[in-house]
């Protein structure tokens, strides 16, 4: 069971944080697309991004579960672990402002605190399992 709750949390992980880094990366070429495009491409990302944020949460809750039972755990693991869950917060209110913000300022915050929630928690996830 272990392989798979790892999988299914890097999986989803992967979907989540990647899916917003490519994303940012096509944002020129789709803009050339037309007016509407970057708004048409975001909704069809969401629609895969979101249940893997789900997947990503259940999974990262399992993990606090399987944690808890095991004492061989450094005495600050709870609190990088609280932290990770912080940043985990940050990614999905950012990326919940980025889908209904209606300003320039709104996207472009929202944006990046998902962005950056998303690689710190991915960050401190790959130390946690270290």
């Amino acid at each position: 069971m272990t392989a798979l709750r790892l999988f299914l949390h890097v999986l989803a992980a992967s979907v989540w944080v990647g899916g917003q880094i490519v994303l940012a990366g096509l944002v020129p070429t789709v803009r050339t697309l037309g007016e509407d495009a970057p708004r048409q491409v975001a909704r069809a990302f969401n629609r895969i991004a979101w249940p893997a944020f789900g997947v990503l949460f259940l999974t990262g809750i399992w993990n606090l579960f399987v944690a808890l039972d095991d004492p061989d755990l450094a005495d600050d693991y709870h609190l990088w672990f609280g932290i990770k869950l912080l940043l985990v917060l940050v990614s999905g209110g950012g990326a919940a402002l980025h889908v209904v913000g209606k300003t320039k300022a709104a996207l472009a915050v929202g944006g990046a605190l998902s962005a950056l929630g998303s690689v710190g928690a991915m960050y401190l996830g790959f130390l946690l399992e270290a």
